[in-house]
């Protein structure tokens, strides 16, 4: 862009600056307190950005645009100065009296950030938790009532406390970008609780903040980022560029689709009066466009410079590369980030896919990717699909079947087991169908393929050894997780065992099945949850790059594969249906060495040990109740459980 979009305050007022293309006239409209408005025509035009000054505003000040144009939509024309329009580079929100969404001047001169410094954990480091910023505190105790559900209650000591005792890194924060409730979901009594429906890029959400007042609504979320900080977490936002709340043809006209329709919007090529959609929400940003790539841009940058966030996980982000239809990584979008320097020492994350394209393994070297491969192969391998041990040992040893032959690292891969969009564990290992009634679609939303298991059972049982296998399962996810190569996502709410009661797309439920239940939750897998993670960081042999030696680098990482007998694996083992137990001999020079058994299959097996590097293995973690601290060269490991062993260098 020729200048710099959105507001800046100098003395006496404001000068706003608005892009549009295919507009006549842009006017600002100040809104008093009674409504009332007061308009200014921008009236300097330098290329496609209509500029002026507005006498008198202030922090604080109300406005909206109405943008004059043809209203042609055959055409791709949507102007229609009757409508009061968000301007898309608004950094606080509020709501007017007749529903319509007015941007909110602020001054980021008026926080102090005191010493506040972001903690750049190295994605060797890392271990990612998954949370939603009202559900996560919306009944935690600790948390006064005014707070919960706020950033301010993500910020207060009991939120944080629990967060640095289970031992995360890094909060990845579903959408809060400003969204907009569905018509159809407020028609059945349903509201929006992921917020996958952004409409301003710029401004956090007002409905998570304590505060009433839209300036204290930003200084709320930067006091959440710098009480995070303080603590060494982390701040990644779930961000949705890929599209906006304003939909398909049929849909309202809010901000950007009055602004200049055709050139932040992809219009279908030959029938511009609908929308191209890769993202099964009605419309998709044409991020062909310099305007819609500069407002991603200018977006990304914001939140990182004012907002001291720390990265970002792009959600579709396959849509993001598509600026002639297919997926492209010489896309502008990823070229743009890839040399943008206030991006470069933040966490970039992609979603690798969109409703058109799967794209894992495809980004570029400098991304992370949610690799939806792990999940699936993960799942398979624990519930006990035959074949699977080959691509489950990939998965484990960081996916190089998929990252290796391109260079990229096991730190490519962000691993998961589940996430916000599908079953949390503990419906992972207690359904064998989804269970979405109250969503109101007769049961036709969310994914039909889950690769779960109730185990024998639907849902809550008394029968002790369901419940039993199933706490075994949830162990041996959460081990197999947090003891790969790559980066962890940990699902909010499943080191606890919380359930959604087999609701696999709770995106329409803000109530108790998406809130946390902190007046329940399973201690023990908590316990081995914390466990873990702290195994994890503290030990260099479970944080590979890859596993191989690596002479004359100072560093040598080892990685033994052994079938249960201690034989070396051959080519055809990897693909025999009986073989669904794997040991995997896990070193790094100068350090203790771990032996990592995993047994899917439904009997128990016996483990032939190979001899330890060090002292004698002994037992560290295991989901097999009754196996022994102590150690032999032999031992059975019981149906579906996993034991982590420890060879220490010296004696403890």
């Amino acid at each position: 862009m020729s200048r710099s979009l959105g507001v800046r305050l100098i003395e006496g007022g404001a000068e706003f600056a608005v892009y549009s293309e295919n507009a006549d006239a842009v006017a600002v409209c100040v809104v008093g307190a009674d409504g009332t408005e007061t308009r200014t025509d921008l009236g300097d035009r330098t290329g496609h950005v209509f500029h002026g000054f507005v006498r008198g505003v202030e922090p604080g000040t109300r406005y909206g645009l109405r943008v004059t144009g043809p209203s042609d939509p055959a055409s791709g024309l949507r102007f229609d100065d009757s409508k009061l329009l968000l301007d898309p580079y608004a950094t606080a929100t509020t709501d007017a009296s007749d529903g319509t969404i007015l941007g909110v001047v602020t001054d980021p001169r008026s926080f102090d950030w005191g010493d506040d410094a972001p903690p750049r954990t190295p994605l060797a480091d890392t271990v990612v938790y998954e949370l939603h910023v009202k559900g996560f505190t919306k009944t935690m105790p600790g948390v006064p009532e005014e707070l919960r559900g706020t950033y301010a209650g993500l910020a207060h000591g009991a939120a944080i406390d629990y967060l640095r005792d289970l031992g995360v890194t890094a909060v990845e924060l579903m959408p809060v970008h400003r969204f907009v409730q569905d018509g159809h979901l407020l028609e059945k009594g349903l509201r929006n609780y992921w917020g996958y429906n952004s409409l301003a890029f710029l401004a956090p959400h007002p409905e998570y903040a304590a505060a009433d007042d839209p300036l204290a609504q930003v200084d709320e979320f930067k006091t959440m980022v710098a009480a995070l900080h303080a603590a060494g977490i982390e701040v990644i936002l779930d961000v949705v560029y890929n599209h906006t709340a304003e939909g398909n043809h049929d849909g309202p006209t809010l901000s950007l689709k009055g602004i200049d329709n055709p050139s932040y919007y992809r219009l279908v090529e030959g029938d511009p009066e609908h929308y191209f959609d890769t993202t099964g929400t009605g419309n998709s940003l044409n991020v062909g466009h310099p305007a819609a790539l500069a407002l991603i841009m200018d977006s990304l940058r914001y939140w990182v410079t004012e907002m001291h966030v720390d990265g970002f996980r792009f959600d579709l982000a396959t849509t993001l590369t598509r600026q002639g239809g297919d997926p492209d990584v010489h896309s502008a979008f990823l070229a743009l980030t890839h040399q943008d320097p206030t991006l470069a020492p933040v966490k970039l994350i992609a979603e690798p896919w969109d409703t058109a394209g799967y794209q894992v393994g495809g980004f570029p070297a400098d991304w992370s990717e949610w690799n939806g491969r792990y999940r699936d192969d993960v799942r398979d391998f624990w519930r006990g699909r035959p074949g699977i041990l080959g691509t489950f040992s990939q998965r484990v040893l960081g996916s190089p079947d998929v990252y290796e032959a391109s260079r990229r690292s096991p730190l490519s891969s962000v691993n998961f087991v589940t996430a916000h969009d599908g079953f949390t564990l503990a419906d992972l290992t207690s359904y064998d169908e989804k269970h979405n009634e109250a969503n109101g679609e007769g049961g036709a939303d969310g994914e039909s393929d889950n690769r779960s298991s109730g185990y024998g059972a639907e849902g809550p049982t008394d029968d002790e050894g369901i419940n039993r296998l199933r706490t075994r399962q949830r162990k041996n996810f959460l081990a197999t997780l947090l003891l790969s190569a790559g980066v962890p996502m940990l699902l909010g709410g499943d080191e606890r065992g919380r359930t959604q009661g087999g609701n696999n797309n709770a995106y329409c439920q803000d109530n108790e099945t998406s809130w946390f239940d902190w007046e329940h939750g399973d201690d023990e897998l908590l316990d081995l949850t914390r466990r873990l993670i702290a195994l994890r960081r503290a030990e260099p042999a479970l944080q590979p790059d890859w596993y191989r030696e690596a002479p004359g680098t100072g560093i040598l990482r080892s990685v033994d594969l052994r079938r249960a007998d201690g034989r070396r694996f051959v080519a055809s083992d990897w693909l025999r249906a009986e073989h669904r137990a794997i040991v995997f001999i896990l070193g790094h020079a100068g350090h203790d060495a771990f032996a990592v058994l995993m047994n899917a299959a439904e009997n128990g097996v016996e483990f032939s040990l190979p001899r330890p590097p060090h002292h004698a293995w002994r037992l560290e973690l295991t989901s097999d109740e009754g196996l022994a601290v102590e150690v032999a060269r032999r031992l059975t490991l019981a149906p579906r459980s996993f034991a982590v062993l420890r060879s220490t260098r010296s004696l403890r």
